[in-house]
């Protein structure tokens, strides 16, 4: 159940990023769960490492979408240069 909870979540967050973030990125419906299971990733470092999470507790919903976010203006940039 917690890798199902995990895609579902990863879902959620990655269309939220995309949702706030409009832009011509390629991808379909796996992409999106795809940056939103590396934003919750990315959610759960930056979080720690700024102390908002202790070790081994992962990021939320909104970590995970601010981790997406990360992941799309970092392939923004990357794009673009």
């Amino acid at each position: 159940m917690g890798i199902l909870w995990t895609l579902v979540i990863g879902a959620v967050a990655g269309f939220l990023a995309k949702l706030v973030m409009p832009g011509s990125d390629p991808g379909g419906f796996l992409i999106t769960i795809a940056l939103g299971v590396a934003g919750a990733f990315v959610g759960t470092v930056v979080g720690q490492t700024l102390g908002w999470y202790q070790p081994g507790e992962n990021a939320g919903l909104l970590g995970a979408v601010i981790g997406a976010l990360i992941i799309l203006a970092g392939y923004r940039l990357a794009r673009r240069g």
